[in-house]
């Protein structure tokens, strides 16, 4: 392990052998770090919070910190649950869960740029990318392979599907569902084609989802009805996610327009 001599490590903490703490960060209480986790200088790693192996943190980040909560109890136990080989860079910010027993959770290989906020009981999946100053409320729920840009601020308990790109300082406070483009004030702007087309969907399934994209957003019908006709017709299982995303929206309601 190497530890520089002025970060501060709880006798708590489960390190494996060859993790890498830089200058002045901090590691209080039960935290665990799996192989290959570097820590950055002035990071602040706290709580019921473990990485995974090859995760990197970058300098003054805080991670495991109580939730903004106004109604939270500091003695609630909870934690944040990160998977291996993320990025996480500098002045990221991740809250601990607001329940007891409850969770923040950052699956595996996503990119978190600088000043980014994931709040409390939010669920990130894997492969996501999330650009500088994303905010996102408690309880947002993203899946994976999705391109979050810059500045945007994402309402509490809202879902985001797999796939989805939103545009730089978007406002969202509905649910983007999977494989969307989404932009300014919850707008959608079509499907992530290029997205598609890299995550290996064929012509023929890009040709289904836009079909159902029609369909559900595209044909004038109102999204109750379109929902009632998309119902009627087969679909595969990469076009049902969206059916089944579009049907079964979080409490926000989701986007059903440009």
């Amino acid at each position: 392990m190497t530890c520089h001599p002025t970060a501060l490590v709880s006798p708590e903490a489960e390190l494996a052998a060859d993790v890498v703490i830089g200058p002045f960060a901090v590691l209080e209480g039960p935290v665990k770090l799996a192989a290959g986790v570097k820590i950055g200088g002035h990071a602040w790693i706290c709580g019921d919070t473990s990485l995974g192996a090859g995760t990197c943190v970058g300098w003054g980040s805080v991670i495991g910190a109580p939730p903004q909560d106004l109604g939270f109890d500091p003695a609630v136990r909870s934690g944040v649950r990160i998977g291996a080989r993320n990025v996480i860079r500098e002045y990221v910010t991740i809250h601990r869960g607001s329940k007891a027993g409850g969770y923040t959770t950052l699956g595996e290989d996503n990119y978190v740029m600088t000043g980014v906020h994931l709040g409390h009981d939010s669920q990130v999946g894997d492969g996501n990318v999330i650009a500088n100053n994303v905010m996102f409320g408690g309880h947002v729920r993203l899946g994976n392979r999705a391109f979050l840009g810059g500045g945007g601020g994402y309402h509490q308990f809202l879902h985001i599907g797999d796939l989805a790109m939103v545009q730089g300082n978007a406002s969202v406070s509905q649910d983007v569902p999977p494989y969307c483009v989404a932009y300014g004030s919850n707008h959608l702007a079509g499907l992530n084609t290029v997205g598609l087309r890299r995550a290996g969907f064929d012509p023929a399934a890009r040709a289904e989802i836009k079909k159902l994209y029609g369909l559900l957003f595209g044909s004038g019908l109102a999204l109750r009805k379109a929902l009632a006709a998309a119902a009627g017709m087969e679909w595969s299982p990469a076009a049902m996610r969206m059916l089944e995303a579009v049907a079964k929206p979080s409490r926000k309601g989701v986007i059903a327009g440009g």
